[in-house]
């Protein structure tokens, strides 16, 4: 855990009439989301979504937000609202849940559709109130009114929170796409209502702030799609997120049209597109969709839909890289990837695209084909909101540094001035009160690593122990000395492991270890733990000195 502003003070006890903001997750990176609002002794939750682990976090599966703040606190929460069904909003709910199981979740059909999936894995009930754009409710002290808002998932919204001191207009993810395969515009009318009745903090999605102009419809894409599959003699492989419909239903419609054969690869795809369909987010003509297993009936005239965009090391996709799926690559397939990178995946995503090439497959993605357009508005749709919405305060949301602070320049230039943007951190507090909205103090707040069954046991010292052994390698020494008289009786016997398997190298600093052992107990030294650390230090120094090398090492010494 780690304080993020050592300077700020942590807050003292909230005012009457005052709104308090801590984003416990989704500041300064892409994913996590997680903000907490506190109003008269109570508690609203907007989002609660995961982190994928970077290279950097060996054996992590996911990172979510810190509960630490409202642990104490559960029984204070009115709500849990989820703006949309990605997993970096919805993710994290049954680690919540699994706290207090009780909790009110509040979202779209889609996206309750979507959340109920995942608790009833984890054998987790919990009550739902789903809510549709124009509908208001009042959970506890927050009065919330739902708005419509596009995204690259069906069903997204944005959220009005309103309260004596002030309202709060949080966006989720949204973009402005004006021809959106669905037809569900993002509600500027409604938008443009709240600014005049006044919003006193515009808490806006920052994911593309940097990126000039307006996102390509998703309409565009469906063209290209269709060239490359109707180009395509062989098989066609699409990856994408499990829960983009929107584009597994391009997909879909292509396939119908060139009379392809569709199968679903991977469980939470399967498990996505048969909820949407149900649900009449997803429309699947009859017969057109068959069993993976039974792939190989149909040659080559099938599309397959498959998860792994990311490059995950377990998704369906990846697997097939690897070798080690049924399906199997080979010359002529096309695999379409149809996502962005999230930043922190871009090795793993290429190393699958060397993959797929060198079995001889055609790999289409953003970087060579139009296959994917982002659901985050761009910095020109934002400016269009924030002229719409005309807000007192802003926050940026969603996003990483440079993403956050593009925003804050774009609502800089609409108006708002340089002192009401406000620019935080994971754990920063913000006060709102008679429409005034400022720091007030921060809170610690860490990453909660998942490790297999572990959650929140693994540090940031067993990642960096992770790390030293998967990049410097392990050495162990084994002493035994006498316990009267501190000298060595066996030993030094050296084991590597992932440095060098030559057992010769370790013969120089065998002497040297006997040298500065003999010299500590001849300095009165002479406990196992205090020899241990001669040992650590004479083997670190010499690996250091003559091998340019920081392994882990591991002194053992015994008394007999």
């Amino acid at each position: 855990m780690n304080h993020p502003h050592p300077e700020l003070p942590y807050p003292s006890a909230l005012a009457p009439k005052t709104l308090r903001i801590v984003a416990l997750g989704g500041l300064g990176e892409i994913g996590r989301n997680m903000t907490v609002f506190e109003y008269e002794g109570k508690l609203l939750i907007v989002d609660c979504g995961v982190l994928f682990p970077e290279e950097s976090q060996p054996g992590i599966d996911l990172i979510l937000p810190d509960f630490s703040y409202i642990r104490d606190r559960l029984s204070d929460v009115v709500a849990v609202v989820l703006t949309h069904g990605h997993e970096d909003h919805i993710g994290a709910v049954p680690f919540l849940l699994k706290e207090r199981s009780d909790i009110p979740i509040v979202g779209s059909k889609l996206t309750l559709s979507f959340t109920e999936a995942k608790l009833k894995e984890r054998r987790i009930s919990a009550p739902k109130i789903e809510v549709r754009a124009g509908m208001s409710q009042s959970f506890g002290p927050f009065e919330l009114e739902f708005v419509a808002v596009n995204h690259s998932i069906p069903d997204a919204l944005a959220v009005a929170i309103k309260t004596p001191a002030g309202v709060v207009l949080a966006t989720g993810d949204f973009k402005m796409d004006q021809l959106p395969l669905d037809g569900r515009i993002t509600d500027l009318v409604t938008f443009a209502r709240l600014g005049e009745e006044g919003v006193d903090l515009f808490m806006v999605d920052s994911t593309n702030a940097d990126v000039p102009g307006f996102t390509t419809s998703e309409s565009e894409i469906s063209p290209v799609l269709d060239r490359i599959i109707a180009g395509t003699k062989r098989r066609v492989i699409v990856a994408s997120f499990a829960s983009h419909v929107h584009r597994i239903q391009q997909v879909i419609d292509i396939a119908a049209t060139h009379k392809r054969k569709v199968a679903l690869v991977g469980r939470s795809m399967v498990r996505n597109m048969k909820l949407a369909q149900d649900l009449g987010y997803l429309t699947v003509p009859e017969g057109l969709i068959i069993d993976a297993k039974d792939v190989g009936k149909f040659g080559d005239n099938v599309v397959m839909i498959c998860t792994g965009s990311q490059g995950e090391p377990l998704a369906a996709l990846s697997r097939m890289a690897n070798g080690e799926h049924e399906i199997v690559v080979g010359k002529g397939d096309t695999v379409i990837l149809a996502s962005s990178l999230i930043p922190g995946n871009e090795n793993p995503v290429y190393r699958i695209i060397n993959e797929l090439t060198r079995l001889g497959a055609k790999v289409v993605h953003k970087g060579n084909a139009m296959v994917h357009v982002s659901g985050h508005a761009a910095a020109g749709e934002l400016l269009y909101c924030y002229n719409i919405v005309k807000p007192k305060h802003v926050m940026p949301i969603h996003g990483e540094w440079r993403h956050l602070r593009a925003n804050a320049e774009l609502a800089i230039k609409t108006g708002v001035a340089r002192n009401k943007t406000l620019v935080v951190e994971n754990g920063i507090t913000i006060d709102l009160a008679d429409g005034y909205a400022d720091v007030s103090g921060a809170i610690p707040v860490g990453f909660v690593y998942v490790d297999g069954q572990s959650i929140g046991e693994i540090t940031e010292d067993s990642l960096k122990d992770r790390r030293i052994l998967g990049e410097e390698g392990f050495i162990s020494v084994i002493v035994v000395v006498d316990s009267q008289s501190g000298k060595i009786v066996a030993g030094p016997d050296i084991h590597a492991r992932g440095f060098t398997e030559d057992a010769a190298l370790f013969n120089e600093v065998t002497g040297m270890i006997e040298k500065a052992m003999a010299h500590a107990v001849a300095s009165g030294i002479n406990g196992t733990h205090q020899l241990q650390q001669v040992v650590r230090k004479t083997v670190g120094s010499w690996v250091g000195d003559k091998h340019r090398r920081k392994p882990m090492i591991v002194p053992v010494v015994i008394e007999v």
